[in-house]
This record gives structure tokens, sequence and C-alpha cells, in this order.
């Protein structure tokens, strides 16, 4: 399982290198674990990645193999200057380095606009959510996600009522979610103290229908949404009728008539289901 330790201590001491939870460097030792993560990202020899936290360059060099561009966004400052040092004595071209945080990372700087790219990253689970959202959201979005993530935040991204969480409906909104693969802590260096697990977003290039002013309509989804699960042990209802400042029976009437129980709460509807309910209440959303 740990084939890749005995190099990754190699590499530390070598440089000084002293792994820190605290920005949640754990190396993954387990070189198939590497290999599947380059298989559910789906990549073809024009391909351009984005990869967040590198590290040591394991998975950076096998999608320099593999795609036409490596854009490797690594926050360290001696983890970025050991991967370039990498990336020179092997003579490899197709991959820059920049020594930034990815929520302050421009793009758009290094990438046209109307360039397609898919994103392979193993990021600090403390920025999951932030993370999400920013690329989401973005108006330059990738094709796909392929990202190794605690598996607790990977189950709530996939799930479906009544387990649904703003998080797993903010996610489904813009795309197709599903885990590859369990990793267990294990599989890492210094060891976790939680699973991790790899999971896969396909974009999806239509939400509503053409000429739909997308922007608009996000932020009035949202809006609706997290007034939905504004309070988590009340029924859906109450906190449509507060947040958007409606009588309760206009909200019980328009459940009613889209076939909703009244009784439900956020977490009980489907992506579907809540794009039904907007349709409901748009007019009430302005």
């Amino acid at each position: 399982m740990s084939d890749l330790l005995p190099k990754i201590r190699e590499i530390c001491n070598l440089f000084e290198i002293k792994p820190s939870r605290t920005k949640g460097q754990n190396f993954l030792v387990n070189e198939r674990i590497y290999e599947d993560i380059v298989k559910a990202a789906d990549l073809g020899d024009q391909d351009t990645v984005l990869e967040i936290g590198p590290g040591l360059g394991f998975l950076t060099f096998k999608l320099a193999q593999r795609v036409k561009r490596v854009l490797a966004v690594e926050l360290d400052d001696q983890l970025a200057n050991y991967l370039q040092i990498g990336i020179d004595a092997q003579g490899i071209e197709n991959v820059e380095v920049f020594n930034e945080d990815i929520l302050r990372f421009n793009l758009n700087t290094h990438l046209s606009t109307k360039s397609k790219y898919k994103i392979v990253a193993n990021i600090p689970y403390n920025i999951t959510s932030f993370f999400l959202r920013l690329f989401l959201a973005s108006s330059h979005k990738p094709e796909s996600f392929v990202l190794m993530l605690q598996k607790e935040v990977a189950e709530r991204i996939i799930a479906v009522p009544p387990e649904m969480s703003l998080l797993a409906l903010s996610v489904q909104y813009y795309a197709e979610a599903e885990i590859i693969r369990e990793v267990k802590a294990g599989n890492f260096w210094p060891e976790p103290k939680v699973d991790s697990a790899i999971i896969k977003l396909k974009v999806k290039n239509k939400r509503y229908p053409d000429g739909t002013n997308l922007i608009v309509e996000d932020k009035l989804f949202f809006r609706l949404a997290k007034v939905g699960f504004s309070a988590k042990r009340k029924m859906l209802k109450n906190n449509l009728a507060g947040g958007l400042k409606i009588p309760q029976k206009t909200v019980t009437n328009i459940l009613l008539e889209n076939k909703f129980n009244p009784l439900l709460r956020a977490e009980d509807l489907s992506l579907d289901d809540w794009l039904k309910l907007f349709a409901a209440l748009r007019e009430f959303m302005v």
C-alpha cells in the first residue's frame, strides 16, 4: 500500500520539508491511487489541466505525460520550489508551476476564457466548500473536476433526499457528481484522522433554456435555496414564508399545487424538486 513512502520520506529529509497538518499536507503514498485519479479525469493529449495542491509532483508528472498543458498551483513555498526543480531537472516543458493561493489565483491571466480545461485537485479539506463555489459559479467553468476530498464531504455532495443539504444542492445544480472510490487514511503520510474519497464532477452544459440570464437565475435560485435551508428543524413552508416575506397560506397552496407535501423539510427535496419549486416561486424572488 505504501509503495512510495520511502521515496517521499527521502525527499522530505533531503529538502527539509515537514508536512504541515494545518495546511492539510498529507502525501498520497499509494501509486495505484494516482493512476485511478488520472483514469477518472478522462484525459486527452490536447487537454489543459489545472492541478491544485500538486505537492511533491507524483501526480503532476503523470498528468504531464498525458495532456498538452498542466497549470500546477501550489501554496506552499517549499513544495512549489521542489516541484519546479524536479520539472527543470527532467526537462518537462508542458508544466507551469504557480506558487499561489488557488482562492486568489487569476486563471484567466494564464488561460483564454474560451479555452476548455479540467481540474484535478487534492485540496485542503477546510477550503472545499469555498473552492467548489468559486469554480462552479465561475463564468469560466472547467469541463470536469476530479477531487480528493474527505470521505464525509464527498458523501454529502452526492446525497439524495432525505439527506440533501445546501452543499449537495449547490454542487448538483452545476454538475453531475459520483464517488470514484474510497481512499483509506493509511494511504497517506502523515496518516490523517479521516478517510478520503475520489469524487468526479462533470459540469452541466445547460441548466435553463437558451437566452436565459444565467447570472440572474443562479443568484435567485440560491437565494431560494438558502432561505429553504435557513432553519433545519423547521418545515420548508415556514422557512419560505419567513424568508420570502409572503403569507404561509400562499406558500402552502403553492406546495400543494405542485404536489409537494406541506409538511416536508428542505432536505426532503431533490434538485429537480427545487427547480420545480423555484419556477413556482419565481415571481416572489424579485
